[in-house]
């Protein structure tokens, strides 16, 4: 689904990231990890189109009808099927719930809509009640909610999220796993996120992938994220 070949990146004349190889298997959960200030979020913000690659290279797609990433704009690349929730949500506060999710209209891939898709109150019942709230009133889980149902209005075929159990009660971290989940195994979307929290990586991803100071350094299956890769490359 998205493979990443020996890209470099620069910033401020800092070499950030190092040759980093990234494959994101179609229809896994994969989740990229690492100390902070490792280059988790330089990343994600490449393969958006945010932040400039010096070399390297980024397909999306499988076989003949993958695309070249680096080619395309970063505005160009929700339109692929590619949704990003940021680190810290970035939702619009003084906007309500509705007119939050109608942002995401515009960059929508294939026919244009005028009402939200009914499945995304589905997947986010509490978003329906508080259609008319701003999105600054609600409470950090929901904000939560709202930028991944957000992101879901644009119909994405890969979905990529920034530490999406950051700040955010415990209670109710599990219920935004089970909503990860569930996009992931019932809505059969790829998800690539970073996360720090391993509880919440070992129950909702299906792979891994370590950075350590810019490049990446192990990644398997989840099951094969041992103490010992934890204590070498994770342990503060």
């Amino acid at each position: 689904m998205l493979a990443i070949q020996g890209l470099n990146q620069f910033y401020s004349g800092s070499h950030i990231l190092w040759d980093v190889n990234l494959q994101v298997p179609e229809g896994s959960c994969t989740c990229l990890m690492g100390r902070n200030g490792m280059g988790k979020t330089t990343l994600l913000k490449c393969i958006m189109g945010l932040l400039p690659i010096a070399s390297g290279g980024m397909s999306y797609g499988l076989g003949p009808e993958a695309t070249d990433l680096s080619k395309v704009a970063a505005d160009r690349r929700a339109r692929l099927g590619i949704a990003y929730v940021p680190q810290g949500r970035e939702i619009f506060s003084q906007l309500t719930v509705e007119e939050n999710l109608r942002v995401g209209f515009g960059a929508r891939r294939g026919p244009a809509i005028r009402q939200i898709p009914e499945h995304i109150f589905e997947w986010f019942p509490v978003l329906k009640k508080m259609l008319r709230r701003r999105g600054g009133d609600l409470s950090g889980g929901q904000q939560q909610q709202l930028a991944i149902g957000r992101a879901m209005v644009l119909d994405p075929k890969l979905l990529i999220l920034d530490e999406p159990a950051e700040g955010i009660q415990p209670n109710i971290v599990a219920e935004i796993g089970d909503i990860i989940m569930r996009l992931n195994r019932e809505a059969k979307l790829t998800v690539l996120l970073v996360e720090q929290k391993l509880p919440f990586a070992r129950r909702v991803a299906s792979e891994f992938r370590i950075i350590d100071k810019g490049r990446i350094v192990g990644g398997g299956q989840i099951g094969a994220l041992t103490d010992d890769l934890v204590h070498q490359h994770l342990t503060v």
